[in-house]
């Protein structure tokens, strides 16, 4: 849906102009279906003249309709798009997810789970300027509650969301999410109280407002227990 709207915006002019080519092409058909009328003597001709009237009249009121379509959409429904697309991710409502609280199931899957270790102290994916975690920084140590820095501002933005997961598995968690753009700012915070100690991978996602995911900034940090 997101696509169709952005491409009928991109297009308003070639979409115009295929519409008056449109309605010079019904209002043509209009004279003609009013001139068979006129000259319509028997009854079969008088009954295809008023059937092409009709479809001549039903042809302008669509054109009519389709040029106020796209008028709204351009006028009212473009400016708005940023806020139309900002899709929400698999867990729900995730800029209102409390930091502090961790599904039990998902609680049970970290549980059941051994932290491997981290090979590395070295960021991947990030992109200085667009999608950053500057604190913590690769490799840092953490306990409790900590508040993450970073940046999140991306052409297009639409949102961004933290996630966390052991090392050596691939079971994202998502901690929280925000819709503003953020520049060299807090994103949010981060309870790691319930956390079994261990070595984890911490990424920052961003989303464009097409909903196209960039490549996550992800970084090893260390759980240790409060």
């Amino acid at each position: 849906m997101a696509a169709v709207i952005q491409f009928f915006a991109d297009y308003v002019v070639l979409i115009y102009l295929l519409l008056l080519v449109a309605v010079l092409f019904a209002i043509r058909r209009f004279g003609r279906a009013r001139r068979e009328q006129r000259e319509a003597v028997f009854g079969l001709e008088v009954e295809l003249a008023r059937r092409h009237h009709g479809q001549s009249v039903a042809a302008l009121v669509s054109i009519g309709l389709l040029a106020l379509a796209e008028f709204v959409l351009v006028v009212f429904l473009v400016p708005a798009l940023p806020a139309l697309l900002t899709l929400p991710t698999p867990t729900n409502n995730l800029a209102a997810l409390p930091t502090s609280t961790i599904p039990p199931e998902i609680m049970a899957t970290i549980n059941a789970a051994t932290p491997g270790a981290t090979a590395t102290t070295v960021a991947s994916g990030c992109i200085p300027g667009q999608i950053m975690i500057t604190s913590p920084k690769p490799g840092d140590q953490v306990r409790g509650k900590i508040t993450l820095k970073g940046t999140a501002d991306i052409p297009n933005f639409g949102f961004y969301k933290y996630e966390f997961a052991l090392a050596g598995t691939d079971i994202w968690i998502t901690i929280q999410a925000g819709r503003d753009a953020k520049q060299e700012a807090d994103l949010g915070d981060w309870d790691t109280s319930e956390l079994t100690a261990g070595d984890y991978l911490l990424r920052l996602v961003v989303t464009d407002n097409q909903g196209q995911a960039l490549p996550a900034c992800v970084i090893p940090i260390r759980v240790l227990k409060p």
